[in-house]
């Protein structure tokens, strides 16, 4: 489940690791809600062609002037694009034994903003998994006020509330924002290279790297962000929580 070591990293791998190792392997974070009143109709009715599927180069979607009915035989949802999910659930949308995941796969190639919607739909409209749903992506994303279509940039100003919102992931930086370096050096430890893990059992003297010399690379280390998202989990796991999961008009 660490597979994004990238830019948006708040958390080590190893504090991660930790955390998840505690955990049920079939829960899939994936944050939803269900989409309903005049965003149904104007979210859902619209049809429009995305050439990008079939060309080699971006170019605007193409909005048609037909409108299609909505559908009754299942919800609709919507939330992040940004999701954590089991392998069950996966390859229950790939196999489809029901054919339910291919229909819903149908239905969103000519939505706008398909992965905000797909996975949500249908992890929420079978019985099997949504059950397994816990409405958060484990990002701290800021929004302005009205929201606008992406978030805004996050900066100095925004370190603070990252850090106290327990999120292993943040988005999105401007490239070369000083908030990345306090990022790397305050909760990463990371210099000019990968952050150090606790298999990491060399010297740092003189700015060597400590991963020259290995250690027993299936020992885990956690630090302050496993204790904070600890707490985040414990949250999300609560019962008042996870029964408002995949909750329906």
């Amino acid at each position: 489940m660490c597979i994004l070591l990238c830019s948006d990293d708040l958390t080590h791998c190893a504090d991660m690791l930790h955390v998840f190792s505690n955990l049920s392997r079939n829960l899939n974070f994936i944050e939803h809600t269900q989409i309903y009143g005049w965003k149904l109709n104007q979210r859902a009715k619209p049809i429009i062609v995305d050439p990008g599927l079939y060309l080699s180069k971006k170019s605007d979607i193409a909005w048609t002037t037909q409108r299609r009915s909505l559908p009754t035989s299942f919800k609709l949802f919507t939330g992040s694009a940004w999701v954590i999910l089991t392998r069950s659930f996966v390859e229950y949308c790939i196999w489809g034994w029901d054919n339910f995941p291919r229909t819903i796969l149908m239905y969103y190639t000519n939505f706008i903003s398909s992965p905000e919607g797909y996975f949500h739909t249908v992890i929420c409209n079978t019985e099997e998994f949504c059950n397994t749903a816990i409405g958060h992506d484990l990002h701290y994303i800021a929004w302005d006020s009205p929201p606008k279509q992406h978030p805004r940039s996050l900066t100095i100003k925004d370190f603070n509330k990252m850090v106290n919102s327990s999120a292993s992931f943040a988005r999105k930086f401007h490239k070369d924002d000083p908030v990345l370096d306090k990022i790397d050096k305050e909760l990463l430890g990371r210099t000019n290279r990968f952050a150090p893990g606790a298999w990491c059992v060399g010297s740092s003297e003189n700015g060597a790297d400590p991963c020259f010399l290995r250690g027993n690379n299936s020992v885990f280390k956690p630090g302050p962000g496993a204790e904070r998202l600890q707490q985040l989990i414990g949250n999300l796991l609560s019962e008042d929580f996870r029964s408002k999961q995949c909750h329906t008009q």
